[in-house]
């Protein structure tokens, strides 16, 4: 079954002003967004989760550990390449998002330790143990950075099964960025 992705003439008359506003903001409307067009509410819903993550006290490698430590693990074959991507403009440099994409280690123990407690959070469904959430402080991080790992998955989770039930096809500009799971996920 075909999923409805809309442009500005066939999107209902809600999702009009984003899509103008991914337009203006991309020079595009990137597919993604085409397919949430036919939910305003999920639509909008999404891009404030977008705008509030990365307002958060993550760096911008941090952001992109946690959006394509979620991506790879939900198997997002639009997000990580569009994050492949975005992580090239935030100037994330090209080994992070290479040992992301591969589930390779993590050039600093403390990314580590993001990615690490990211995907415990994901496959637990926000059921982490006290160990864990241990491991996470000692890496540096605070309660804060518990809280704003789940905005993130709140706006992953949208993303990524959102692309899973429209098989959102990847842009055109993400293509050579083209990506498929390796045969073993990530032990954590």
């Amino acid at each position: 079954m075909t999923f409805p992705s809309h442009d500005l003439d066939s999107a209902p008359e809600a999702s009009k002003p984003l899509l103008e506003q991914s337009q203006k903001a991309f020079g595009r409307l990137p597919g993604l967004h085409k397919v949430l067009a036919e939910s305003p509410q999920t639509y909008e819903g999404y891009q404030v989760l977008h705008k509030l993550f990365t307002e958060t006290a993550f760096d911008a490698d941090e952001l992109t550990v946690v959006w394509q430590s979620i991506n790879v693990e939900n198997e997002c074959h639009y997000c990580v390449p569009a994050h492949t991507g975005i992580a090239k403009m935030m100037k994330v440099s090209d080994d992070l998002s290479e040992a992301l994409r591969t589930e390779a280690p993590l050039p600093t123990a403390k990314l580590e330790a993001l990615r690490t407690f990211t995907v415990q959070m994901l496959r637990g469904r926000g059921n982490v143990t006290q160990e864990q959430m241990q491991a996470f402080f000692d890496a540096g991080y605070g309660h804060r950075a518990v809280l704003d790992v789940i905005l993130g998955l709140a706006q992953k989770t949208i993303s990524n099964y959102v692309n899973h039930v429209a098989q959102t096809p990847v842009d055109e500009v993400f293509k050579p960025l083209a990506w498929k799971r390796g045969d073993a996920p990530l032990k954590v």
